[in-house]
Order: structure tokens, then C-alpha cells, then sequence
């Protein structure tokens, strides 16, 4: 049976992995959008979901599934206030209230009401210090950036959507994604896949942050894992709780520096150069750094093991053509 699935932030890079693995299925219908042209070859629809009427032309297929993946970046967010929440909060607001009139208003008002799966990416940005030495999913959303904030408030839509019955929604609340291929962009989170991902290309990277900042990690393969789990997983385990914390790897910028030198030796360490940032410090003094993540992994997501298998990860999804480290090459 053919499925019709909607990418919404395809061109990102958990995006355009997503698309990869979901190109792999047999049966599937792919709509690809983005605010950029997707690589590779692929057509995709270019627009500002967060613009009138947008939203409207990408639910008119009806798809089956709906990935919604499109955000300002934390740092980017937290800069342009305006535009963190025109794009995480109004374009996500326009997504569901489509998603609502397409299936005729209310629940059950139509024959055959339309009613997709919605996976939406949440972030971890949702909670705020002061924090316990483990945070589960009853602890509560006190976020501490607008980033953080948006979050939230699409968290609280989407249960309430789901709630009402207008399409079935889960949210996952990934960890900082690392280590991320490719240029930098504007996360604040950024130099925690810089110190690992220069290094390994044999450039310097900066660290802004004391060694002893502890944070919470997946890589991109364990992310797009959640997104195909959470597109299949049957939603009434859920209850009413439909958003919830992945499983990750918590690990200090020491621990992943120590990680880096057992994997690609101290040559790559000697390449990170300490530069303080107070402004990234005191964003990232708000972040969380530990879960109790038993309620996903009751519910079958898996991450990884540890930040040395993220950092293996790395080298075999995005080195593996390039020269590598003799150690990384075990």
C-alpha cells in the first residue's frame, strides 16, 4: 500500500538523512519542503511555511505522515527574536490549524476525516535549571530561552491537536545532535560537534565552554532512528502524554575530548584552543544535562551506547572517503 509522506525542514541536515533512509521504502511518496532547495537531485517545494496560505497547499495531498522538522536554531532564535517566533511557533501553529480544516474542522465531522501521524521534533531546550541529578518526563517545562520556549508552546498544540482528534501527533524532544556534519550554523550548541568535528579534519576548533560543562547527545543516525520509530509506534501507549525525552548519551566536553583521543589520538585533542564565550556560557548554563529516559525506552527508541560510538559514527557516515586518523582507522 502506497504512502504519502510530507518533510517538512527537508533540507536540513536530519532532514535530508531522513529522506535518505525513507527514499530506501518501497511504496512511499515523498513531498519534500524546505526555505532552500533540497540537494541531491530531488524535487522539493520552496517556501515559508510560516507565510498564509503555505501550510494549506502542502496539506492539500492529504499525506499519510507528516515529519515536521523545520526550526530557527537555538542561537539564531534566541538572537532574532521575531524570527524564532514567526518560524518555530507561528509556522508550526499554521501546519496544525491546515492539518485541522483539512480534515473538516472538527473530529469525526466528515466521513472518512482525514487524521495523519505528525512527528514533530521538540528539543530538550524545553527544560530549565535548576534541574535534578535526572530529569523524566515529569519534570516540569520551565525553558529559559525563547528557542526553548517556542518548543514548549508547540508541545502543548500538539497534544491539545492530538487531543481533539484533528491528527495523531507525537513529539520527541531530541538531545543535542552530534557530531553534526558539514559547515557550523547558528546553534549555541554548535561547538560541541566542532570540538570533535575539526579536529577529526585536522582543523582547529574553539571551545567556548569550561571542560566541565555536561550536556545530553545522539547521533544523527540514533535521531533519524526516533523519527522512523515514533512514525510507526502505535500512539495509544502514548496516552495523553504525547511528547517525550529520547535516550542519549550524557557525557562533559572533557569526557567527549578524552572520547576524541581514544579514538583519533592526541594530535586531534592539541587542536582544540580554549576561548571563552560568556554569551554561550550562560545560555548553555541553562541547558539540561542528564535524563531518565525509561518511558522511550519502554516504548522502543534506542540511542547510543556511548560518545566514542558517536564519534565512530561520524567517521563512517560522513569519513569514511576521506584520509582518517591511524586510530580512527581501527
Amino acid at each position: 500500500m502506497s504512502r504519502r509522506i510530507l518533510v517538512i525542514g527537508a533540507a536540513g541536515m536530519i532532514g535530508r538523512k531522513l529522506v535518505e533512509r525513507l527514499s530506501k521504502e518501497a511504496g512511499t511518496s515523498l513531498t519534500l519542503h524546505d526555505v532552500v532547495p533540497f540537494e541531491g537531485g530531488r524535487q522539493s517545494v520552496v517556501s515559508d511555511l510560516s507565510t498564509a496560505g503555505e501550510a494549506e497547499k502542502l496539506v492539500a495531498g492529504r499525506p499519510d505522515l507528516i515529519f515536521h522538522l523545520a526550526a530557527v536554531v537555538s542561537g539564531e532564535a534566541e538572537a532574532d527574536f521575531d524570527k524564532g517566533y514567526r518560524v518555530n511557533l507561528d509556522g508550526t501553529r499554521r501546519l496544525f490549524e491546515a492539518i485541522r480544516k483539512a480534515g473538516g474542522d472538527e473530529a469525526g465531522s466528515e466521513a472518512g476525516s482525514y487524521r495523519p501521524r505528525v512527528v514533530f521534533t521538540s528539543s530538550i531546550a524545553v527544560f530549565g535549571a535548576p534541574f535534578p541529578e535526572a530529569i523524566d518526563d515529569e519534570f516540569l517545562g520551565a525553558p529559559l530561552t525563547s528557542y526553548g520556549t517556542q518548543k514548549a508552546i508547540c508541545e502543548l498544540l500538539l497534544s491539545d491537536y492530538s487531543r481533539r482528534g484533528f491528527f495523531d501527533g507525537i513529539g520527541i524532544r531530541l538531545p543535542t545532535i552530534c557530531v553534526r556534519p558539514g559547515k557550523p550554523n547558528k546553534a549555541a550548541s554548535g561547538f560541541f560537534s566542532g570540538i570533535i568535528r575539526e579536529p577529526l579534519a585536522g582543523e582547529e576548533a574553539l571551545l567556548p565552554v569550561a571542560e566541565t560543562v555536561r550536556h545530553w547527545f545522539a547521533s544523527p543516525r540514533a535521531a533519524v532512528g526516533f523519527l522512523m520509530h515514533a512514525a510507526q509506534l502505535d500512539s495509544t501507549k502514548l496516552g495523553a502524554r504525547r511528547n517525550l525525552s529520547m535516550p542519549g548519551v550524557s557525557a562533559t566536553v572533557a569526557e567527549e575530548i578524552e572520547a576524541l583521543r581514544r579514538v583519533a589520538g592526541a594530535d586531534a585533542v592539541r587542536r582544540i584552543r580554549r576561548q571563552p564565550d560568556p554569551a554561550i556560557e550562560r545560555i548553555v548554563s541553562g541547558w539540561p544535562q542528564n535524563f531518565d529516559t525509561r518511558r522511550a525506552l519502554a516504548l522502543g527508541f534506542r540511542a547510543d551506547s556511548s560518545f566514542e560510538e558517536i564519534i565512530r559514527i561520524h567517521l563512517q557516515d560522513e569519513v569514511q572517503k576521506s584520509p582518517l586518523p591511524p586510530r580512527a582507522r581501527a
